[in-house]
């Protein structure tokens, strides 16, 4: 009996670094050093080289993470923020909890991404930020962004959640805006053994600001003085560690996704677009995303689940019809509403081998072979 092919694979990933894993795991109980101390340390400065930023800031998740670069902006009340409609609904939530107004923008057909003509359709006096979401692990055009938002003095945030080590010519993610936010979710190509998250960022007050409002608004230099309004945001010890084991081989696990999107795009059958990537970019695909072009989602996900293929959906809905978003203010969303009914997301991770790519397209185009 064929064996099913996962949608992704945790346990290969995880096995790979096993021994690193429990090592790590040993050396920060025995020093009991939880909240803070050596390894956190230790992962923000590695992360920061990785990401070619001046600071890193560990935090508790990919959400606060963007909650915080907009509270150290100082965005809030009245202020405009741009998200694309099609993301996690992470994205427009940070901007609602800092008491801000989500303003949704539609996306490029061919990336899914935000652009400049999207971004200036909805643009007015009061935007003071756009959140620029690499989805599915390919950058957005920050560079082009800049040039309808740099005159206007509207900050560009990055929301890397799923392009940990991608790069716009040449320059990698977290340092192509004013900060950016990262999610450690074990499924994302730098993943935790739980929760955890980090900002980059190459603005010394704001990296300081930031660290501040983290840790409940305690001043860096005394333990005892709170000087702003802070919130709990830390990320502890053990998640530090492991993703520093991990953050060795991450380079290495990207190229195996690159090499499987590649597989794919050699063996897509009829009926099944992917995404555009860019020349100028190398993508690391934390998701391969494809476009049901003949035939409805339905009938295709039926197929491959009685292949025993694992598949995903991001995002079938869309974040303005989601109740809390539903009154936002928004432009037109054609694109956005079009790809949220075709968008399928196919067996993606580092170990992914073209023998199983190769099944998971026959299975895809296995009725239009048939007719």
């Amino acid at each position: 009996m064929t064996s099913p092919i996962p949608f992704l694979d945790l346990k290969a990933g995880t096995a790979e670094v096993r021994d690193e894993l429990d090592a790590a795991w040993k050396t920060t109980v025995d020093n009991c050093a939880f909240i803070g101390g050596a390894a956190v340390e230790s992962f923000e400065h590695a992360f920061a080289r990785y990401t070619a930023s001046t600071h890193c800031i560990g935090v508790a998740n990919g959400t606060d993470a963007l909650e915080l670069i907009l509270a150290g902006l100082g965005v809030g009340v009245g202020d405009e923020v741009i998200v694309p409609a099609n993301t996690f609904i992470a994205t427009a939530e940070a901007v609602s909890h800092c008491g801000a107004k989500v303003v949704f923008a539609d996306i490029d057909r061919e990336t899914a991404l935000l652009n400049a003509d999207t971004v200036r359709a909805v643009m007015s006096p009061r935007t003071v930020a756009v959140l620029a979401v690499h989805l599915y692990g390919q950058p957005v055009d920050v560079d082009e962004l800049t040039t309808v938002t740099g005159p206007a003095g509207v900050a560009i945030i990055e929301d890397a959640a799923q392009a940990h080590g991608a790069t716009l010519r040449g320059r990698p993610v977290g340092s192509l805006g004013v900060a950016a936010g990262f999610s450690f979710y074990p499924g994302k190509n730098l993943g935790a053994l739980g929760d955890g998250g980090a900002v980059t960022t190459s603005d010394p007050q704001l990296a300081e600001r930031i660290r501040v409002i983290a840790n409940h608004g305690r001043a860096l230099d005394s333990k005892y003085d709170h000087v702003l309004l802070g919130r709990n945001s830390r990320l502890d010890g053990l998640q530090a560690a492991a993703l520093e084991v991990k953050l060795h081989r991450l380079d290495d696990a990207n190229e195996g996704r690159r090499a499987a999107a590649k597989s794919y795009e050699a063996s897509l059958p009829d009926g099944f677009t992917a995404l555009t990537e860019r020349d100028d970019v190398s993508a690391v695909y934390h998701l391969y995303i494809v476009r049901c072009m003949a035939e409805s989602r339905d009938t295709t996900t039926s197929r491959l689940d009685s292949g025993g293929i694992g598949w995903g959906l991001h995002y079938p809905v869309p974040c303005h019809h989601h109740e809390p978003f539903s009154r936002a203010r928004r432009a037109d969303l054609s694109v956005t509403e079009e790809l949220a009914d075709q968008i399928l997301s196919l067996p993606m991770f580092p170990s992914l081998d073209g023998e199983s790519i190769g099944r998971v397209c026959e299975v895809l185009g296995a009725d239009n072979q048939s007719s």
